[in-house]
């Protein structure tokens, strides 16, 4: 293993860094110097280095999404993508300052409301279907394992991948109208939801 990186490197090193994001780390195994060394050179160059934030948002550009979208080449499909867009708009989670979003997070009790939205995901989306969870929130004096099949058929979601339940206690009548309680589907991809928030304000753009 080289002992340093050459001062005659700076150059390349300020582009591997700035231009094409590598981690210093990823710069040591580039020139085959240990990772003190290539933070001896970046020190004594002055390079600055990139804070928290900008490390981590540099590593989430990185990451290879679990998803593909297709392409929109039919009327059924863009109208599909308009409908689940505004869907999502209404009734998905899309973070705010205190409470960022990092999943796609779609709540309903609506069976045919659900239904509509997985099928705009599956449509537009090709997706990792292992990434989907299911989490119900429902009452105590309902049978939850009668609740889960049915959501897990209407889904097609298997049932090892609902998430504990949430069970309210003090259930009341009005639970009765929510018979089979409410679920949130659930995507693990923030950059799933940050094509379907795009796609929101495109469709807002456009339409509103």
């Amino acid at each position: 293993m080289v002992q340093s990186i050459s001062d005659s490197k700076k150059s390349i090193v300020f582009d591997l860094y700035y231009k094409e994001k590598l981690s210093v780390k990823e710069i040591a195994e580039h020139f085959k110097v240990s990772a003190d060394a290539a933070t001896f050179f970046v020190r004594k160059h002055n390079i600055k280095r990139r804070t928290q934030a900008e490390a981590r948002a540099v590593w989430f550009d990185k990451q290879k999404p679990s998803f593909t979208k297709r392409k929109l080449n039919s009327d059924s499909l863009k109208e599909l993508a308009v409908i689940g867009a505004m869907l999502y708009w209404g009734e998905g989670y899309k973070g705010n300052d205190k409470l960022p979003a990092h999943i796609v997070d779609f709540a309903n009790s609506d069976h045919k409301m659900i239904l509509l939205f997985l099928r705009f995901l599956r449509s537009v989306f090709i997706l990792d279907e292992k990434k989907f969870r299911v989490y119900l929130y429902c009452y105590s004096n309902q049978d939850i394992s009668k609740i889960i099949n049915f959501w897990s058929k209407i889904t097609e979601i298997p049932k090892n991948q609902f998430t504990k339940p949430y069970v309210k206690n003090d259930f009341k009548v009005t639970a009765n109208k929510m018979p089979y309680g409410l679920i949130h589907v659930r995507y693990s991809d923030k950059k799933l939801l940050l094509e379907i928030k795009s796609m929101i304000e495109s469709y807002v753009k456009k339409y509103a």
